[in-house]
């Protein structure tokens, strides 16, 4: 018996890499509001499941948002860029550097994460003089503690995001999972009784790893922030130790965190 095989289909092309095949999605996406799992999944010739990871990658990274069976462009709305949150709640993110620097003793190794309440507190550590090391992937902090002397100071390496100051991606996350410290401090753009949520692309995934390689974790929001959702989730409330905040949290948001044994700690 002759058994006949079939022919190798003309179009048949080897599978794209993780890079490839994310940079096509958002090529996609360029031209294209949504796009769908099934679609991309059949076009790049993988699972269903291997674009989902891919999505959620991206969607960490700020750079699509997640819809039920695909995905869509980011919506890039009308969350401030750092030069413009500087500007807003003065007194109150003072009040919040202020009180937490006071969490921070002579000799602590800390990370302190882009953004402009923790910009506060890098002020307040210089000012007082404390003798700490400070990892950041934050220009304006980094110097900001240099100058006070007592501080050494660690910028990370990474992608410059020129809006924030900032570094971001692959080669800052690698980084930061070289080193092991007392205590980290992170700011957000909500937190609700779901957790910590990230708007600024490619910040989520930084405190993630700040988060992962701290004995301590401090979240910096005022009450602008509360019952609020952004981009991407961070962490549950139960990855923090402490709220260092201009007011005291109320309603699901105040059980949330009572829930978790999160110490609220309010400036004044």
């Amino acid at each position: 018996m002759i058994v006949l095989l079939d022919a190798p289909e003309k179009d048949a092309a080897p599978r794209m890499r993780k890079e490839e095949r994310r940079d096509r999605i958002l090529l996609e996406l360029k031209l294209s509001p949504h796009v769908r799992i099934a679609d991309l999944a059949e076009r790049f010739r993988v699972s269903t499941e291997t674009v989902r990871r891919d999505f959620e990658a991206l969607s960490e990274q700020g750079l699509l948002a997640r819809a039920h069976g695909g995905a869509s462009a980011p919506t890039h709305r009308q969350y401030p860029g750092f030069a413009e949150r500087s500007l807003d709640r003065r007194a109150e993110r003072a009040a919040i550097g202020r009180r937490a620097a006071g969490l921070v003793a002579p000799g602590d190794t800390i990370m302190i994460d882009s953004g402009s309440t923790t910009l506060e507190l890098a002020r307040f550590l210089a000012y007082a003089g404390t003798a700490c090391t400070v990892l950041t992937n934050s220009l304006p902090i980094a110097t900001a503690v240099g100058q006070g002397g007592a501080v050494e100071a660690i910028l990370c390496p990474g992608d410059y995001l020129p809006q924030e100051a900032a570094v971001i991606g692959a080669d800052t996350i690698e980084y930061i999972e070289r080193f092991n410290v007392v205590r980290c401090f992170i700011g957000a753009s909500a937190v609700s009784a779901a957790g910590v949520t990230e708007s600024v692309r490619g910040f989520a995934a930084i405190k993630r790893a700040m988060l992962s390689r701290s004995g301590c974790a401090h979240l910096l929001a005022d009450r602008s922030k509360f019952d609020r959702t952004g981009l991407a989730h961070v962490s549950a409330l139960s990855a923090l130790a402490t709220l260092v905040t201009d007011s005291t949290p109320e309603g699901e948001l105040a059980a949330a965190l009572a829930a978790a044994r999160v110490e609220v700690q309010v400036a004044t």
